[in-house]
């Protein structure tokens, strides 16, 4: 099936993955929480999250399609719950890109800057950030510096 862009009548197809699809989402402080992949589409899809982000909140979003990982930058849009929220990608790189294509079907051009095949995402407020890879091997460092934090009892009272 394919579809014409974005500004045509045509909207992208939307999927529903089958199996639940966790989702990380990556603020620009470096922060991070988790939420559940609803709908995707080629331009962006809708989120389970435990309470709405703010409008136009700039993120990192990654989750995996049976085509594998998925990494772009998305702006979050207006909640219609407490718990479901909308999001559209602003930068996908051209592997990112056509994961999604195979994922929904859709084989169109996008109508967003989509930087070359470097890997590289583009971020409208900071310029180039890292490639996938370095964002991928930052985390696994971050999660294994970060030790199991004890008791708040056992941490006032010293012991281990």
């Amino acid at each position: 099936m394919t579809c014409q862009p974005a500004s045509s009548a045509c909207r992208a197809p939307r999927i529903r993955p089958t199996e639940y699809t966790p989702a990380v989402i990556r603020f620009q402080g470096g922060d991070s929480v988790t939420g559940n992949l609803e709908v995707i589409s080629s331009t962006g899809g809708l989120l389970r999250l435990s309470k709405p982000l703010i409008l136009g909140t700039r993120i990192k979003l990654m989750f995996l399609t049976e085509n594998g990982p998925v990494l772009g930058a998305a702006e979050m849009l207006s909640a219609i719950s407490w718990t479901h929220q909308p999001f559209r990608f602003v930068a996908l790189t051209y592997g990112d890109q056509r994961r999604l294509q195979a994922v929904t079907g859709c084989s169109s051009k996008l109508e967003m800057p989509i930087p070359e095949p470097t890997s590289r995402i583009l971020d409208s407020e900071q310029g180039i950030v890292d490639t996938e890879h370095q964002w991928i091997d930052k985390y696994r460092a971050a999660v294994a510096q970060n030790q199991p934090r004890r008791p708040l009892l056992k941490r006032m009272l010293g012991t281990k």
